[in-house]
């Protein structure tokens, strides 16, 4: 008897439907709601939708704790970056043979031992740029170094010749004459940096030239630092030299800024500098580093270590160092993993490390190259560099939760009123009536950017979604109230309502506990496809730009882009991943209404 019982519960579970069974047991021991759950759980389209939709719901409430958001988080160097995985992939042809390599903002370059350069990650830069596009005389050339900017590609070859390409409308290969060397008097670069917008080189007689737009860069150097100069560090917009007698100076002409600002501890005795995107950073013979600029992503934050550091490396928000013992640690930004070194890394005899906004390579004794950092979007990104996977676990928590809320308004406005209606009738019942088509009669659309034009503006993004959650509620109740009114008018005749009256049993009573359970399955019915409802007018409204205003995201808010051609020809990811989630969420949801509404139906019963 037991595997019998079990066959029938796994056949229920899984349609198996073919087993003979005997009506009049059946009959028997099949309540009507053991009926309706069976006949859901048959339903084969209904548990998909169930099985799916909770694959999303869990998605969308448990991802936020593991994708958290930051409203306030921009970031010009990951603009429209389409799904990829591929940042951190170094060609196999560099394993083993690497002689330089130069993280960008989603991209890196290397070059070989045998003067070949490779490029990985995403290359574009505009839609007639692409970094990919090596120059043949690149090709041609014997590299020996190379950096990476944000927009363009510096690279050096074996004669000291210097090579640009990528964006160069703004004097990113204007290279200053006195780099161009000749065979009798040739020029030794020993370093080779990137920035925004521009370049910079050093060579073996301590003299750094820089090049590029001139007006976001400081580009030109004090002459008293020209040949004095040990290493150049570059930030986004400005630059510090370290000089030969150990000390650090801004080398630029302007007087004040926040990297004019050094530490009087580094006039002496400096072994290494570094920079990020606002900040520079610098370590002494003692093993003390030392930052300074405009922090905001924890770089002064420096961890305590056992070992000395003797080499510094800055990406876009974070520092790496590598220390006397050949382990290596980072800090700051960890946003993308950045500054979580591999525990393969320590113990591994680092060599050296290249390390630049997101990424960081670490080259062991032996060759083999550890990276860590930012390997892409899943997603892609928007227009404010923005990873759409985030947006879209924090959007649909939102997207829900108004959903969610705007039905149990609904549901109670809907129960009450229809449930006062349909019981007591007579004059209760019209005047309910009237007022719920008054209501049923407002041009809801128009109403809520009228609302919303008049008020939004002036009260928070938070407080706005409390808005629309009752808005959505008022104006949603009526298809409620006037189902619990029907079915409460054909309640209220039967024996059982009589008999309670005639016990002195309550009319509050006798409507909410004795006649509304007798409805609750149509209603769980009307509910849920009133779920799918009121996800779909809030991100309506999101989408028109009246209803929740970014940063905070919605499923409808983030398809505001589609309504521009460029969007949808160029940035597809960008409205077809939260169209493609929104979509099945609300089919789902409508399933299992139907399914439920199936389940319900005793005519839909087969046997």
């Amino acid at each position: 008897m037991a595997k019998d019982k079990k066959q029938s519960i796994f056949g229920r579970l899984f349609g198996n439907r073919n087993k003979t069974v005997d009506v009049m047991v059946e009959e028997q021991i099949q309540s009507p709601g053991k009926m309706m759950l069976n006949n859901f759980l048959h339903n084969k389209l209904g548990m998909t939708g169930v099985i799916v939709f909770l694959l999303i719901f869990v998605f969308v409430v448990l991802g936020p704790y593991i994708l958290p958001i930051d409203l306030g988080d921009t970031d010009n160097t990951q603009q429209n970056v389409p799904p990829i995985q591929s940042m951190l992939s170094v060609p196999k042809e560099l394993d083993g043979n690497i002689s330089a390599i130069s993280p960008g903002p989603t991209f890196g370059v290397g070059c070989s031992k045998d003067g070949k350069v490779y490029i990985w990650g995403y290359t574009k830069i505009t839609d007639t740029i692409d970094l990919k596009d090596i120059p043949d005389k690149v090709k041609e050339a014997n590299i020996v170094d190379i950096a990476a900017g944000y927009d363009h590609i510096v690279a050096i070859d074996d004669e000291s010749n210097i090579y640009v390409w990528g964006n160069r409308r703004l004097g990113q290969d204007r290279v200053p004459s006195e780099l161009k060397g000749t065979k009798k008097n040739p020029v030794n670069i020993v370093q080779l940096e990137a920035g925004y917008q521009f370049s910079g080189a050093l060579t073996d007689e301590g003299k750094a030239y820089f090049w590029g737009n001139g007006n976001m860069c400081d580009v030109d150097v004090k002459k008293q630092y020209q040949g004095h100069i040990q290493k150049i560090a570059i930030a986004t917009y400005n630059y510090c030299l370290l000089l030969d007698d150990g000390s650090v100076v801004y080398g630029g002409v302007q007087k004040d800024n926040a990297f004019t600002r050094i530490p009087e501890n580094l006039s002496s005795g400096v072994v290494d500098i570094a920079a990020t995107g606002e900040t520079m950073a610098a370590v002494d013979e003692a093993g003390k580093i030392y930052v300074w600029g405009n922090s905001t992503h924890g770089e002064k934050d420096v961890p305590e270590s056992e070992s000395r550091p003797v080499e510094l490396y800055g990406g876009r928000y974070h520092y790496t160092a590598l220390m006397e013992n050949g382990d290596v640690f980072s800090w700051g930004d960890d946003s993308h993993q950045q500054a979580d070194v591999p525990a393969e890394v320590n113990g591994a005899a680092i060599d050296t490390v290249y390390a630049g906004f997101y990424q960081n390579y670490a080259v062991d004794v032996n060759g083999k190259v550890h990276t860590w950092g930012l390997k892409g979007h899943a997603l892609g990104t928007d227009n404010m560099g923005r990873d759409v996977l985030t947006r879209i676990v924090n959007g649909g928590k939102v997207t829900m939760t108004v959903g969610a809320i705007s039905v149990i308004i609904s549901l109670i406005i809907g129960i009450i009123m229809g449930g006062l209606a349909g019981y007591f009738g007579g004059k209760v019942d019209m005047l309910i009536m009237r007022v719920s088509e008054i209501v049923g009669g407002l041009p809801f659309l128009p109403f809520a950017l009228l609302l919303s034009a008049i008020i939004g503006s002036r009260i928070s993004v938070e407080l706005r979604m409390y808005l629309i959650m009752i808005v959505l509620g008022v104006l949603s109740w009526t298809g409620i109230c006037r189902l619990i009114r029907a079915q409460i008018l054909a309640e209220r005749e039967k024996e059982f309502v009589l008999a309670a009256q005639a016990m002195g049993v309550r009319e509050g009573t006798i409507i909410f506990k004795h006649i509304l359970p007798n409805v609750l399955s149509i209603l769980l019915v009307e509910a849920t496809l009133l779920f799918a409802t009121c996800m779909l007018t809030e991100s309506t409204l999101s989408y028109l730009g009246f209803g929740i205003t970014p940063p905070t995201p919605t499923w409808g808010n983030m398809l505001t882009g589609a309504n521009n051609s460029i969007v949808i020809q160029q940035y597809w990811w960008r409205w077809v991943f939260p169209a493609a989630i929104f979509g099945v969420c609300t089919i789902c949801i409508n399933l299992m209404g139907d399914a439920i509404r199936d389940a319900v139906d005793p005519k839909s019963i087969g046997r």
